[in-house]
């Protein structure tokens, strides 16, 4: 878990020097956005969601992170303009803080607190529930709020044109065939550049600076993602029948991690308050190395 922890915090921190030191130029997330969206996460889709295998109850787990994107539209929707906040901003917070870091966080964070078994429950709560979750609804919603044309016609053309989405769906036709050998190895080493890349990319937009005047809404979006999103899912686990302690623990762990960075990376290439967003990942990720155990020290 070490070395992944690392490569978090090096990638992010490259990002800050990157930006600082001036040999970058001013488009470069723009540039690295666009890679990720198109390229990385869509072979990071292909690759996981045509292995993904279910059993019955984990179709509950697999649920939770729908049910925190949907709590994360109410919530900020909600309270976001009873306190003042622009319509972009609300948007990047059900975006940013509506999806959870289940793969790059999650999975190697749970390894190391509770052991291999755990990533039984944690891989699929990320793959049918994050990353569907991601291809869908939230590109959906990404789409609504930065489109000034919101016909239904020509947001739904916007979903199905984005490649993640795509991909997903090419995931699921191609299931009953085995891929190569070697396609499987070429989708995997585009998708382990997401993590890097995309924290990068968080890196260079994050300016510390940009922290005055948006307390407010750092906090409401942090103390959603890492302490309402966990109790939320909780209370709705604890009054379904049949659902394993294991299960349990593991869903309410991947619906407190940090804020997904792709999220971040989604309301940033759709124009919704992209400084917000870096925030909610630069300083969600390291708050959650300590909330998370809190976490778990709570449900035991």
């Amino acid at each position: 878990m070490s070395h992944l922890i690392a490569l978090l915090v090096v990638s992010l921190v490259l990002g800050l020097l990157a930006r600082r030191c001036g040999r970058f130029p001013e488009q470069t997330a723009l540039v690295l956005n666009a890679f990720i969206l198109n390229v990385a996460v869509p072979a990071l889709v292909l690759r996981v969601v045509h292995k993904v295998s279910l059993a019955p109850e984990l179709l509950a787990a697999a649920a939770t992170p729908w049910l925190v994107f949907g709590g994360s539209w109410l919530f900020f929707r909600t309270v976001g303009p009873r306190l003042g906040f622009a319509p972009d901003t609300v948007s990047a917070l059900v975006l940013t803080s509506g999806l959870s870091n289940t793969a790059f966080v999650g999975l190697p964070l749970l390894e190391g607190l509770m052991g291999p078994k755990a990533l039984e429950v944690a891989v699929v709560v990320d793959q049918l529930g994050s990353f569907l979750a991601l291809a869908t609804v939230a590109t959906l919603f990404a789409a609504r709020a930065a489109a000034k044309d919101t016909r239904p016609g020509v947001l739904l053309r916007k979903v199905l044109g984005f490649p993640p989405f795509l991909a997903l769906v090419a995931a699921l036709l191609a299931r009953p065939w085995e891929w190569p050998g070697w396609l499987d190895g070429v989708l995997g080493r585009l998708g382990e550049l997401l993590t890097p890349l995309a924290l990068f990319s968080v890196g260079y937009q994050l300016r510390l600076s940009g922290m005055k005047g948006r307390v407010r809404a750092l906090a409401l979006g942090l103390g959603y993602k890492l302490v309402l999103a966990p109790v939320m899912v909780a209370l709705v686990l604890l009054v379904l029948p049949g659902i394993g302690r294991l299960t349990f623990e593991v869903s309410v762990l991947q619906a407190a991690m940090a804020p997904m960075v792709t999220g971040a990376i989604l309301a940033a290439d759709h124009g919704l308050d992209p400084e917000l967003s870096a925030l909610l990942v630069g300083l969600g990720i390291p708050l959650s190395f300590a909330t998370v155990p809190c976490a778990l020290w709570l449900m035991r």
